[in-house]
Order: structure tokens, then sequence, then C-alpha cells
């Protein structure tokens, strides 16, 4: 596993061992999120809620994230984050919490630009998380979910929606942005899925 590109391009990450529900994500899934948000990136505040290795959020802060909150209630987890923290050069620009992710955004006054999700599939996290992660969300945000293809996520949830969904074989990414911003995302996708037909 390792840092696709940014400051740290190249740096090879830890990973958590011992458990089935630490699912690295792939290169192939790992490109398409950073494609989607390549242009939301910089000086960003982040969130990669349920952090295990952390690579979601460090691949961020190489890409120019001004500041990523890495969140995870395994002491493991935590520990390896703040490792491979440490050895990308990026530790003064992120914050490591140990809680759960509903604990954490119950208590936080913070809001994120971007959130990143990547929970251990078929446990219903992301539909629990949703509603409180929607309220602490800046005006611009962006929410992205890798979860499994044959999970349900909501179409909507408070001021967000999805607007786009993207399928990696088993895997599924789903982006929620605020709601006008998801219906003109779904409109010019749509528009230029017309126009390669014509062509």
């Amino acid at each position: 596993m390792r840092v696709i590109t940014g400051t740290a391009k190249g740096r090879r990450l830890k990973t958590v061992d011992g458990t089935e529900l630490v699912r690295p994500t792939s290169d192939r899934v790992k490109e398409a999120i950073f494609s989607i948000i390549q242009f939301d990136i910089p000086g960003s505040k982040v969130l990669d809620l349920f952090a295990g290795s952390g690579q979601l959020g460090i691949e961020a802060l190489s890409r120019g994230a001004a500041l990523c909150v890495f969140t995870d209630s395994s002491r493991t987890a935590q520990e390896v984050v703040k490792d491979n923290l440490k050895s990308t050069g990026l530790f003064s620009a992120a914050r490591v919490v140990g809680t759960d992710a509903a604990a954490f955004l119950s208590g936080t006054r913070d809001s994120f630009d971007i959130a990143l999700l990547d929970p251990p599939y078929h446990q219903e996290l992301i539909p629990a998380v949703l509603p409180a992660l929607v309220e602490r969300m800046s005006a611009r945000g962006i929410i992205i979910c890798e979860h499994a293809a044959d999970e349900h996520l909501p179409e909507e949830c408070g001021s967000y929606a999805v607007a786009k969904r993207h399928k990696f074989g088993k895997i599924m990414l789903s982006v929620y942005r605020r709601t006008a911003s998801a219906a003109q995302e779904r409109n010019d996708a749509n528009e230029d899925s017309g126009m390669s037909r014509e062509l």
C-alpha cells in the first residue's frame, strides 16, 4: 500500500493486521476517489471517519489538503495512522482521534469540506452516521462513501443527495453533495452521456 501522488508520492504505508474488518482500499478505487475530488482538495479540511491505516486521509494531505482529522476506535489503528503520518512527513497537518465515528460526530464542533468513509462492510455503519455527518459539512462539502455494491445507502440524507455512484466489481463509491449541487452534477453527467451516444 502506497501514496499515489503528491508530496508523499510513492511512500509505503503500514497496514492494520490481524482483523478481517480492515480492508485497504485498492489503488484502482483510490485513484477513482481522488479523481472525483481532485479540485476540491487544495486547502480543504478533511475527515477520514473510519481511518483504519489512514491511507485515504494521508492521500488527501499529500495532494494539498490543509488538515485531516482521522478517527478510529481501535488503538492499533490509531498507532498505525500516527506511524504513517510520521513516515510521510504529514503529521503536523493531522489530528488522530481515538473514538468511534458516532461519538466523534456528536461531540465535535468542527466542519469539514471533504469526508471520506470506508468502514467495514455490511454493518450499516454509513447510514447510521450520515445524518450527523451532513450537519458537520461545510457549504461546499462533499462526502464519499466506499461500500459493498450490494449495500443500500439512502439517495438523500438531510441537505445532501447522491450525485454519482461508481461501481468497481463488488465495490461501490457513493458520492454525496448538497442537494442542488448533486442535481446539477447528475444533469451534467446525463448530458455528457447523451453527447457520447451521439458522437
